[in-house]
């Protein structure tokens, strides 16, 4: 049918059939995840009370994971070291459905129950997976920063700056401290040279700033009095509908870094915030801070703002680094080792 012709609703009606069968495809797919992952419950609660009743070793798993995928030999996950992951599962998990296991990937679920042993916070990072939407890495990486100790941790004045439910919603957004461990650094940074590596890794630090961060700029410039001013990183978060003024401290913190950081907010109040945004945020990042010192610099600051450290990750020391290969000479090495099987390969052919 002609473009040209097509009824003036057209559009919406494909629209609408296109979320219909989005949504029911992620439905489907759900679906079949839950059912997997009560399967590899059932799986392994059953070697189990099996080990546990007749005191069967775990050389019975090698038997069994011959004999099954022998059985349903399109079927995977029916591996030796699987079947120690369901039974693994099963002994996490008493009794299925207690909490959400079946909204998370098989996947998420490993990492969950091998690396945490507290049910609390086992839960704690299911429901955290589930609204974020974590990939295994960045589920990997929470769990190893020990997000759940650092989320909400920060020193801020939102209960006096900001309205409920937005000042909770806010102080749950904040952390303390930040993990910037993909930069290494083996001595003390400037600040420019810090800046300049987070701009490198941005998605990294806007994935441990959290979800909804959307970035706007980076030394953002905003004249005022006919002077020029650069504020550091400047990002609008989604879900608050709020402009975020970050800025960067490689050394402690000090009672005028508030004020400067005040003097920013106050500006894209005036100047970018749209009438429909709520008070914008502002994140001061030091490299370390007394916490007296901090409450007494903002408390009676009535712009929003939160202080916090951040936590840079260890580079190999110099002395060290010098004796490791280079890229070349792993390369030269690699194609060494390569050049004899490639030789062999070519007189099997």
């Amino acid at each position: 049918m002609n473009q040209e012709i097509l009824p003036s609703a057209y559009a919406e009606l494909l629209e609408e059939l296109k979320q219909r069968i989005r949504t029911a495809r992620i439905r489907a797919a759900l679906s079949v995840n839950r059912g997997l992952i009560r399967l590899y419950w059932e799986i392994g609660k059953a070697i189990l009370n099996r080990q546990q009743s007749a005191r069967w070793g775990d050389k019975i798993l090698d038997q069994l994971a011959t004999d099954l995928r022998r059985e349903f030999p399109d079927m995977q996950g029916l591996s030796r070291t699987n079947l120690k992951y369901m039974r693994m599962f099963a002994e996490a998990y008493p009794e299925f459905g207690q909490q959400p296991v079946d909204q998370l990937p098989w996947g998420h679920n490993i990492i969950i129950f091998t690396k945490l042993k507290d049910p609390a916070l086992r839960e704690w990072y299911i429901r955290a997976c589930i609204e974020y939407g974590w990939s295994r890495a960045v589920l990997e990486a929470q769990i190893e920063t020990r997000l759940h100790e650092r989320k909400g941790r920060a020193l801020t004045n939102f209960t006096a700056s900001l309205p409920a439910p937005q000042s909770e919603l806010a102080q749950q957004l904040m952390k303390d401290p930040y993990a910037l461990e993909f930069i290494a650094a083996h001595e003390a940074l400037r600040e420019h040279e810090l800046h300049k590596r987070l701009l490198e890794r941005l998605r990294d630090f806007m994935l441990e700033l959290g979800a909804g961060f959307a970035f706007v700029g980076s030394q953002y410039p905003i004249k005022v009095g006919g002077e020029e001013f650069y504020i550091d990183m400047l990002f609008y978060h989604l879900h608050l509908r709020c402009y975020v003024v970050v800025e960067l401290k490689t050394t402690p913190f000090k009672p005028e870094y508030a004020g400067k950081l005040n003097f920013y907010l106050s500006v894209v109040d005036d100047k970018l915030r749209h009438p429909t945004d709520n008070p914008s945020i502002g994140i001061l990042l030091c490299k370390s801070k007394n916490k007296v010192v901090v409450e007494y610099a903002i408390r009676d600051i009535n712009k929003p703002m939160g202080v916090a450290e951040y936590r840079l990750g260890e580079a190999l020391p110099e002395h060290l680094r010098s004796t490791l290969p280079t890229v070349e000479q792993l390369e030269a090495e690699l194609q060494r080792l390569e050049a004899p099987q490639e030789a062999e390969d070519e007189s099997c052919e």
